[in-house]
């Protein structure tokens, strides 16, 4: 079985983009892009939500080639086109870059996927990680957390019906001030 990871960056006060969709507070540094970089490596899919799907897509695909990209950004952009990625949207109708779409149940899919020989499975997007969460199918969070606070917007964590329980695996501090924090799901 599959582990399923949901991990992003966030605000200190739990955002993972203020009022508006704003990520602009999120740039992140050669060492928190070299952290999601070496992520990339480590997993083998990467599911995303509609509307992260279509923030990430609209910069990664070419990313490497921006005038001013860094080696860390370079790197990034490479490792984001080759991963195979899953996208779950009922109102977009292709999708590109190694990338699969799905428009039915994203539930009854994840079920399947992690049921599926390979390895760990990344989730981002709020709205999609939520259900996930809700259906207790995340086994671990990573959380990158930046020294800001928005004070509003998209939040990491969707409402849940249940408490969910987890153990503390990791903690890091990068350079620039971002903690990184890894838990585990408690079963």
């Amino acid at each position: 079985m599959r582990k399923l990871i949901y991990g992003m960056n966030l605000s200190l006060d739990g955002y993972i983009a203020a009022p508006g969709d704003d990520i602009g507070w999120s740039v992140p540094s050669d060492e928190l892009f070299g952290f999601w970089s070496d992520q990339l490596l480590a997993i083998d899919l990467e599911l995303y939500g509609r509307k992260l799907w279509q923030t990430m897509s609209s910069y990664w695909p070419t990313g490497d080639q921006q005038p001013g990209a860094t080696p860390a950004e370079v790197e990034y952009a490479r490792r984001w086109r080759d991963l195979s990625k899953v996208v779950f949207s009922s109102t977009i109708d292709e999708v590109d870059w190694n990338t699969r779409l799905v428009t039915g149940d994203a539930v009854a899919e994840i079920t399947r996927l992690k049921a599926q020989d390979g390895g760990p499975m990344h989730i981002g997007g709020a709205t999609l990680a939520g259900a996930a969460v809700r259906a207790g199918l995340v086994d671990e969070y990573l959380l990158a957390t930046a020294p800001v606070l928005v004070g509003g917007g998209t939040p990491f964590f969707t409402a849940l019906d249940n408490w969910v329980n987890l153990n503390l695996v990791e903690t890091r501090t990068l350079p620039c001030g971002v903690i990184l924090t890894r838990y585990e799901t408690r079963r």
